[in-house]
């Protein structure tokens, strides 16, 4: 009977341990099942946590390059980017020296991407309108130099015209003579051809009408040159303006003109002067700063 009971209790037992064994030998294969499962998952994490931050270095790298090609002549936003481009820069050396990188972590940078693309845009959109207005202000500018050029010259034209206008006012107000002629005189005033007999010069003309020309008192000035190119004066102080000049005149008389027809005589007196030589002398006549007529004689 007790062999039998310990026969009884012997096969318990061996079943019991092949229950626990079989036990053992299942959580084992889901344990063997598990690790292998979360390996496979880890390291599909890993690549894809790898992936993510290679993709998050790409696009700053991206808009590294674009903060690079973006120029602007504008001081302030010059400063913005600079600042800008240098955060991009910081994230970047940050996500390439980070070793260990989470889900959140990733989340995160993908967040400052955004952010930074966002603001990279918005410099795009701000320095092309800035451009634009440049290219428009440049425009303009042209069109206003161009403006200027043509008033330029159109007032270069009228300040032409005007000249030529008052060029042409100033000659036909300029006192014209006619019957001009000059006669060596001897002491009884009458003509003489020897120069020996030569008491005085008498030049007689006639100032012609001429409605444009101012009226009033007239300054007639005449320079009377020898045969040897010498001006016959009586004191160098006798000097009158012609052009930019102060030029020295034989003889002078002062006449009222009032636009009509008016005889004129003018004299060079030799008494007390050197005896005039024999040739030919030449006269010139002036007026108002313009010369008005020329003659010569010829005495023996």
């Amino acid at each position: 009977m007790s062999s039998q009971i310990d026969a009884m209790q012997k096969d318990w037992k061996d079943k019991r341990n092949n229950i626990i064994v079989i036990v053992l030998a299942v959580v084992l294969a889901v344990v063997l099942v598990l690790f292998f499962l979360q390996r496979r998952d880890h390291k599909m994490i890993m690549t894809e946590i790898k992936a993510e931050k290679d993709s998050i270095q790409f696009q700053l790298t991206e808009i590294a390059a674009s903060y690079d090609s973006l120029k602007t002549e504008n001081d302030t936003i010059s400063e913005q980017l600079f600042v800008a481009q240098n955060k991009v820069k910081d994230l970047l050396i940050e996500v390439e020296q980070t070793k260990k990188v989470s889900f959140s972590k990733i989340s995160d940078y993908q967040k400052q991407v955004t952010t930074l693309r966002g603001i990279m845009r918005d410099f795009v959109v701000q320095i092309d309108s800035l451009n634009r207005r440049n290219e428009e202000l440049m425009a303009e500018n042209r069109e206003v130099k161009q403006q200027y050029k043509e008033v330029e010259q159109t007032n270069q034209q009228l300040s032409q015209e005007k000249e030529r206008l008052q060029q042409n006012l100033k000659r036909a107000a300029m006192l014209e003579t006619r019957q001009l002629v000059a006669e060596p005189l001897n002491t009884r005033s009458k003509e003489t051809k020897f120069a020996k007999r030569t008491a005085k010069v008498r030049i007689y003309f006639v100032l012609g009408q001429n409605a444009t020309a101012k009226r009033g008192p007239k300054q007639i000035y005449a320079r009377i040159m020898r045969p040897d190119q010498l001006l016959m004066v009586k004191s160098e102080n006798d000097v009158f303006q012609f052009e930019d000049l102060k030029i020295q005149y034989s003889a002078m008389r002062e006449v009222v003109y009032e636009g009509q027809d008016l005889p004129v005589a003018i004299f060079w007196d030799n008494t007390n002067e050197p005896e005039m030589m024999p040739g030919t002398y030449t006269v010139n006549l002036f007026a108002d700063g313009n010369e008005i007529g020329e003659t010569t004689f010829e005495i023996q």
